[in-house]
Formats: C-alpha cells, sequence, structure tokens
C-alpha cells in the first residue's frame, strides 16, 4: 500500500528500484566481461638493466623467468637472488596495475570496496 502523499509504486525506493535493479545487472555483466579479459593478462618486468626478467600470468604464477649469463655468479648468489625477488614483485605490481585499470573502467575507479577490483 502506498503511503499517503506518495504515488504508487515510490515508496521505499519506488520506481528507482528497478532502475537500480537494471543498473546493478548491467555492472554485474560488465564485470564478467572484464574479468574474462584480465585471464589473459600478463605482468612483466625487467631489472638489473635488463639481465633479469620475468612474466607473471594472471593468476600471480610466474610464466617465464630469463637470467643472462652475465649474472650467474657462483660467487655471487645472493646479488641474483635480490635481482630475481625484485623483478618478481616488480612484474606483479605490473599485473596488478593493469587489472585494476581494467576493473575501474566498469567500476568507475570506485573499485567498490572489493579486494582486486
Amino acid at each position: 500500500m502506498a503511503r499517503k502523499g506518495m504515488p504508487p509504486g515510490k515508496g521505499f525506493g519506488g520506481g528507482n528500484m528497478n532502475q537500480l535493479m537494471q543498473q546493478a545487472q548491467r555492472m554485474q555483466r560488465e564485470l564478467e566481461i572484464a574479468q574474462e579479459e584480465t585471464k589473459d593478462m600478463t605482468g612483466e618486468a625487467s631489472v638489473g638493466g635488463g639481465f633479469v626478467k620475468v612474466t607473471v600470468g594472471s593468476d600471480h604464477q610466474v610464466i617465464s623467468l630469463e637470467l643472462a649469463q652475465e649474472v650467474i655468479d657462483p660467487d655471487d648468489a645472493e646479488m641474483l637472488q635480490d635481482l630475481v625477488v625484485a623483478a618478481i614483485n616488480e612484474a606483479m605490481r605490473d599485473l596488478d596495475s593493469k587489472i585494476e585499470a581494467r576493473m575501474a573502467k566498469v567500476t568507475g575507479g570506485s573499485g567498490l570496496g572489493f579486494p582486486g577490483l
């Protein structure tokens, strides 16, 4: 029953409720499309003057690791370890940045408070 003085269907948001539901459904479809598109994204990084290169997939797994012969020094394993860690971390940031940019097109940059969006 409509409240006194309110047009029918306008109580508690009324006619706007259908519009909100349609908008939510449209956004859900757009998010699903964006999520599908991000499945093929990769993050890349090159550190140490290009001697260490890493590519990570959208599942945050390392796809490839390239080491230049010049950086492989048995007497300085710690330097190589540091370079590999730095390259992986940078590649992850690159991937996250790409995914965030794609999702922002759907969410308007709000992120909607959902991790990973």
